[in-house]
């Protein structure tokens, strides 16, 4: 019988910081296990700009954009999914059992998702649902605390979808340890409200309870678990931590001294991660713990910024355009994007709206791809409303009158780290605690051939040869 296998999905965490870490660190777990670890970097194979949304799917369905085609949050996935289905659908439909806790676009919950041992779908899903059902109240907690922390993080609190959860959450994996930190966390706000940042940090903490609850009781032979916090403290505060990256850093030494603590905190909770499931695989030496990430970050824009834009009510937008409420539909995206469904009939004149449109004498960026389906890039830093004119069809309109708003950047850092092709992969085999030499580059693409080889699942034609990736000394 094939080893099980743990996914756990560490979003955008490069080579660079990994290492610092556990240099940092030498009696983490991270720096304990690395040595006896199969370790790669991973190299993104997409062709286009580089976004979460776009490299997981690579990883997890085995071919990269040009033929995923899977490029933006909402978009409809049924002709992909058929042609190019996500690594835990194969699985499962090979007789694998199979475990998914909120990769990349896994939302909806599928009809069959029954057939999973459980299923979390990601933190874009429109409704809460979940398999088991009993999940729910967490996800509706977690769907709520998302929409509410866009750029700057939301200091209130959604006490009604809490209340449902904490009311499940003994029977659910919730730790009184977890309850205790997250309330720790809520006090140090107080004191530094700046801290409020590290919420972001929390919700994977939360959701890592339920998923070792579910891994413990289901076992499942296949599980993934994904999360952005490291992601997030990145490209927020990698000139906090690595200002030497930077010729022209406008962000100061007190700005640098507040913030170059905030990746190191999001990579203590990876590690507690790690910790936890290395304990696990120890105890249930049928598992491999597979950490991946789909790509990188490195150095990118020193700036400081003050303010940012956003589309905060798309239904003015859309009004000031001629669309009525009934004639379109949000769909999930990432701010500062804005994803929107409208009509076929309405698709064209959208278009043409958008064309007549410029801010700080530049066209507003859109991308189009399915009819109707639309993406609205905006993020504009630092406007001065009394020059930076928007014009429409070239006439000054405000900001305000099409939904408009520039919020303030609370923590003054725009994309100080960015996206990179390369990622990392490394594998801790309990049976196997021998040191091991690095093991070169392999592409996004190695990985979905190479998880269904470990399970003598038949690699479908259209993904590539997966030699170079070696899950196991076993094959």
């Amino acid at each position: 019988m094939s080893r099980k296998i743990i996914l756990l999905e560490a979003n955008e965490i490069p080579s660079r910081v990994l290492d610092f870490y556990v240099t940092q660190n030498p009696e983490s777990r991270l720096a304990e296990i690395l040595p006896v670890c199969r370790r790669y970097e991973t190299v993104a194979a997409d062709t286009c700009p580089l976004s979460p949304w776009i490299t997981w799917p690579t990883i997890h369905r085995g071919v990269n954009n040009d033929t995923h085609n899977v490029l933006h949050f909402g978009q409809d996935l049924r002709e992909a999914d058929a042609e190019y289905p996500p690594i835990w659908q194969i699985l499962m439909e090979a007789g694998i059992r199979t475990g998914v806790f909120g990769p990349m676009h896994s939302s909806p919950l599928p009809a069959n998702a029954g057939r999973f041992d459980f299923f979390v779908p990601d933190t874009f899903a429109h409704t809460p649902e979940c398999h088991p059902a009993e999940l729910t109240a967490f996800q509706d907690f977690n769907l709520s605390m998302a929409r509410q922390s866009p750029r700057n993080v939301s200091r209130g609190i959604d006490f009604k979808t809490l209340a449902s959860f904490l009311l499940r959450a003994p029977g659910l994996g919730l730790r009184p340890s977890t309850v205790f930190s997250l309330l720790g966390q809520l006090v140090d706000e107080r004191r530094n409200p700046w801290k409020s940042t590290r919420r972001r940090t929390y919700q994977p903490v939360l959701a890592f309870d339920l998923f070792i609850e579910q891994l413990r009781e289901k076992k499942p032979e296949f599980s993934n678990f994904f999360t952005n916090h490291v992601a997030s403290a990145m490209h927020r505060y990698w000139a906090a931590l690595f200002p030497e990256d930077y010729d022209d850093l406008e962000l100061d030494e007190q700005w640098q001294q507040r913030y170059k603590g905030e990746i190191d905190f999001a990579m203590n909770w990876t590690d507690r991660f790690v910790d936890r499931l290395v304990r696990f695989a120890n105890k249930n030496p049928e598992y491999l713990l597979v950490v991946a990430s789909s790509m990188g970050q490195c150095a990118s824009s020193g700036k400081r910024i003050d303010t940012q834009l956003y589309l905060r009510d798309p239904a003015a937008f859309l009004e000031r355009a001629g669309i009525s409420v009934n004639q379109w539909e949000r769909r999930p995206a990432m701010d500062p994007t804005v994803s929107l469904l409208v009509s076929p009939d309405q698709a064209r004149g959208f278009e043409q709206f958008l064309h007549s449109m410029t801010i700080q004498g530049q066209p507003v960026k859109f991308e189009t791809r399915e009819e109707g389906f639309f993406d609205l890039i905006f993020g504009q830093t630092d406007i001065d409303v009394s020059r930076d004119k928007l014009l429409i069809g070239g006439q000054e309109t405000s900001y305000s009158a099409v939904g408009l708003e520039l919020t303030q950047v609370e923590d003054e850092a725009g994309s100080t780290g960015y996206h990179i092709p390369e990622g990392i992969l490394f594998v801790y085999d309990p049976k196997d605690l021998t040191p091991k030499p690095l093991g070169g580059a392999i592409s996004t693409l190695d990985v979905a051939p190479a998880l269904m080889t470990h399970f003598g699942v038949d690699v479908p034609k259209y993904m590539r040869d997966s030699s170079k990736l070696k899950l196991s000394a076993e094959i």
